[in-house]
């Protein structure tokens, strides 16, 4: 069957692939169906042609498989916050331990043990920051699109990107991502700037006036921010309705408007006015406090972050005296989590912003034996920056999505620090790098880590030691 563009077929899922795609097979080849799991069988069409494996839109679900569930939320099928909400969360665990496996042998050609991937202990309601969008399009459903009266799709949208669109909101009725109060703030939003004739933005005009509305919360105090993000800076606008808020949600306890007047689609504002509270909330992963102002990073899952310091740490066996390198050490809170033992920690990030985050984090924590420096890690990761702080004893190394580049790998292997932990969001990419450094490091256990339930996303670290030295 040469399965050409535009043809129907009908296959049962055999299991799950990268990106959370079902796979199943017809004459031999591979065909990926978002929307599936294993034991469905369904009918979809080809949209997708390649050589040696085909994509197909789901059209039709003929037979579910007995481990399919409903989805908790109704905007699972056509949201891209939760597209495993129809998987039970156990075997979640299991078809991510399965994908980081398969990376670790048919990409990065190792045995290396895998662990079974840890798990949340919230599988809703587990992020500390939503953003959420605001405009005049509407995301159309499909019901919507095939009707035969006209739709409207021009309204006061709030949600979150339709997937694939930067121009389209899907309008929610609900959202668990999340505690409950944020989506809650949301729709009070929605209705009051309604109901006072509070424009949103227009993206494609370039005109309106609110953009987004992004909450953060503390897992280990009390805080809660709302971060009113517009397109002018209108401060009686913004009074009256975080005065509103205020009076709604007692739970606020800051709230800042981010004025982003230009053409980018990011919340991240021009500049910013704090109009209640200190402006930031504070939060802690392990010993360590961290403020978070509106547009900082911090980990999205503190809990399940600290699980995954956890196991970074345990990895790297550290012992009292010993040097540790973070490299991609982001705001620093990886390297503060390894300080406590380690002799120094010399942290290198790229981005300059992160840099001065983690020396304030670093300061505001007492912690005196963290050094960071900025710069692209294959420039100024040399050998006189080795003589300059001192050799490594440990290394620790959690890079973007793309993994590390060759250059850094290279000198990785020439390097030969004693002992090393990947810490990796795409266990594809680290795979890659796993295979290249094994010349070098044995590649003793990997560990997943689930940081977002719902989704295929997973975070995976791998314990590494030079091969002269068994541990």
């Amino acid at each position: 069957m040469s399965l050409k563009k535009g043809q129907e077929c009908t296959l049962t899922i055999e299991g799950a692939a990268f990106k959370g795609k079902g796979v199943g097979k017809i004459d031999g080849m591979a065909v990926f169906v978002n929307g599936t799991m294993p034991g469905d069988t369904v009918r979809g069409r080809i949209i997708k042609r390649k050589k040696n494996y085909r994509e197909a839109k789901l059209l039709e679900i003929l037979e579910p498989s007995p481990d399919r569930i409903d989805p908790k939320c109704q905007h699972a099928k056509v949201c891209g916050g939760c597209s495993w909400q129809h998987v039970p969360y156990q075997k979640q665990l299991e078809y991510k331990t399965q994908q980081v496996t398969d990376h670790i042998r048919r990409i990065g050609k190792l045995d290396t043990p895998v662990h079974p991937a840890i798990g949340s202990d919230n599988s809703f309601y587990y992020r500390n920051k939503m953003e959420y969008s605001i405009s005049t399009r509407r995301w159309l459903t499909e019901e919507e699109v095939r009707s035969d009266e006209f739709v409207d799709d021009s309204a006061f949208a709030a949600g979150l990107h339709a997937p694939g669109r930067f121009d389209k909101i899907l309008n929610l009725n609900e959202c668990h991502l999340q505690r409950s109060e944020s989506f809650e703030i949301l729709q009070f939003v929605k209705n009051y700037c309604i109901e006072q004739g509070i424009e949103p933005f227009n993206i494609m005009e370039k005109e309106g006036f609110l953009r987004h509305v992004m909450i953060r919360t503390s897992y280990h105090t009390d805080d809660f921010m709302v971060n009113l993000v517009t397109f002018r800076d209108e401060p009686e606008t913004i009074q009256k309705l975080s005065d509103a808020l205020l009076k709604a949600f007692p739970v606020i306890t800051t709230i800042v408007n981010n004025v982003n007047d230009q053409h980018n689609p990011t919340a991240v504002g021009r500049y910013e006015k704090v109009i209640f509270g200190p402006g930031f909330i504070v939060d802690k992963i392990g010993d360590f406090e961290f403020k978070i102002h509106p547009n900082a990073f911090f980990q999205t899952n503190t809990h399940q972050a600290e699980r995954l310091y956890d196991v970074a740490r345990n990895f790297a066996d550290l012992q009292d005296g010993e040097i540790v390198y973070d490299l991609y050490c982001g705001v620093g809170t990886l390297s503060l989590y390894m300080s406590q033992k380690a002799s120094k920690v010399l942290g290198i990030e790229l981005v300059d912003v992160a840099v001065e985050n983690a020396k304030f984090n670093a300061k505001e924590n007492g912690v005196e034996n963290v050094s960071f420096i900025r710069g692209d890690m294959k420039d100024v990761f040399t050998q006189d920056m080795v003589d300059e702080f001192g050799a490594p004893d440990v290394l620790i190394t959690d890079p973007p999505r793309a993994g590390m580049h060759p250059d850094v790998v290279a000198r990785l292997c020439v390097l030969k620090v004693p002992k090393m932990v990947y810490v990796s969001c795409d266990s594809s990419t680290m795979a890659r790098d796993l295979q290249n450094l094994s010349e070098v490091y044995d590649v003793l256990e990997v560990q997943p880590v689930d940081m977002f339930p719902q989704t295929y996303h997973v975070e995976a670290v791998a314990k590494l030691r030079l091969k002269s030295i068994k541990n």
